[in-house]
């Protein structure tokens, strides 16, 4: 724990926090640079509901701090309670303490190098199926065909759907589900708006999504090749009695599975857009992208994947919520605010990444990137479970495709929020062009 070297609360704006609150959920990437500026690397918003305190960090070193916190006094599942209407309550996103480090060990095996190997040719013949249907000189919605691939990984290698039937069913209602934007966001504050269109629509297509999954677990829980199957679900249907834990409930499987989805699908989706138009945008770096590709240079892939991320944050903040009052980068806290390491502010700091504007996937293979700047996956015992799966598919996916396209951008694309998203806002159209076999 740090000094206390600054008394009150860090300034920020009087924005009313009704304002403030749909600001925030509207387009962080506009509103937030210009509060940095104007107030230094500690500043406080308030949002609603409450309205409650939420006071965001940018120095590397005031972020490292609140990674390497006691996670029992800095809550990140609290900090993300507006997600419990869709994620639910046992998500290892929204839980804490004991409960969520039960759920973390229970998932852990489906996220280890091995099983990354076993997903790794699955993933490769999605989007191989998903290419095929490609042409040269198509132009390419990005953003939409990346998520059909994501989308399909999630149904296929994470929940162990692979009927075409079954599949055909669940792609719309859960594309429906992860079609949030900020007047959705809003009702998982205010429940009682739930019953009201068009967040009624929302909510029973949701139902419907779990029902469907609950008769998936019901079904595999039965299932005779259970213990050869390389899915997430079956894999984790198979731990917990041998861990010397509990095996998770239906409801629990459900949540884990939801959270799984909801930040593995768009997410990865997003990352692999925002690649590929910064490939298209720049051919000379895009060539060698296209030899990595030929000579399976995977490392290379990965730097443009985590290049793009370091640009284009998809998620832009992640939070603790203080559990009794703390020193925090020097300031005073109270119990109950919530804290925020802004990757955001992170990725885009000069002192954090040289000329960090550019698109340079070498910061990621000749350079070093020094700890706690480049953190899309957050950081400490709560970093994103999935990092090394959403890794793993984003280059694969991004292989695939330079084996057989260059593509070029015709403008740069605008940031747009998308639930808690950032998505490229034309959904990064490119151009196709076929490479001679």
């Amino acid at each position: 724990m740090s000094e206390v070297t600054h008394e009150g609360l860090p300034p920020g704006p009087g924005t009313n926090a009704y304002l403030t609150t749909w600001r925030f959920l509207r387009d962080r990437y506009k509103h937030i640079p210009p509060i940095h500026e104007k107030y230094g690397d500690t500043f406080l918003i308030k949002l609603l509901p409450g309205p409650r305190s939420l006071v965001i960090f940018a120095d590397p070193a005031d972020v490292k701090e609140i990674f390497a916190a006691d996670p029992s006094q800095f809550h990140a599942g609290e900090g993300n309670t507006i997600l419990k209407p869709v994620m639910g309550e046992h998500s290892v996103l929204l839980t804490d303490d004991m409960e969520h480090q039960r759920g973390r060990k229970l998932l852990m095996p489906a996220f280890t190098g091995s099983s990354m190997r076993a997903y790794t040719p699955l993933v490769e013949a999605i989007a191989k199926v998903e290419i095929d249907s490609w042409h040269d000189g198509d132009k390419l919605v990005t953003l939409d065909r990346m998520n059909a691939i994501t989308l399909d990984v999630i149904l296929q290698v994470v929940f162990g759907v692979t009927d075409e039937d079954r599949l055909a069913v669940l792609r719309p209602k859960v594309n429906r589900m992860v079609n949030i934007d900020a007047k959705m966001l809003l009702a998982w504050s205010y429940p009682k708006l739930f019953a009201l269109p068009p967040w009624r629509g929302y909510f029973k297509n949701q139902q419907e999504v779990d029902e469907l999954l609950f008769a998936e677990i019901a079904e595999r829980r039965t299932a005779q090749d259970l213990e050869g199957r390389d899915d997430v679900l079956s894999r984790l249907l198979r731990v917990g009695d041998t861990e010397g834990e509990e095996p998770l409930s239906d409801i629990e499987m459900r949540d884990q599975l939801v959270t799984l989805l909801l930040a593995g699908h768009e997410t990865t989706a997003s990352a692999l857009s925002w690649t590929l138009h910064e490939l298209g945008r720049h051919p000379e770096i895009q060539a060698n992208a296209l030899a990595a590709a030929d000579t399976g240079d995977d490392a290379y892939l990965e730097a443009c994947l985590k290049e793009a991320m370091r640009l284009h944050p998809i998620i832009d903040f992640v939070a603790r919520t203080l559990q009794s009052d703390q020193v925090v980068g020097g300031w005073a806290l109270k119990k109950g605010t919530t804290v925020a390491p802004s990757i955001m502010l992170s990725h885009s700091r000069d002192s954090n990444f040289a000329d960090a504007h550019l698109y340079d996937p070498e910061r990621f293979t000749v350079g070093k990137v020094a700890a706690n700047t480049w953190i899309p996956f957050g950081g400490g015992v709560r970093r994103c479970i999935g990092a090394a799966f959403s890794l793993m598919e984003g280059t694969v996916v991004l292989r695939e495709v330079l084996q057989r396209y260059e593509v070029a951008a015709e403008k740069v694309a605008p940031n747009k929020l998308r639930n808690i998203t950032n998505v490229p806002g034309d959904k990064a159209p490119l151009r196709l062009k076929a490479r001679s076999a």
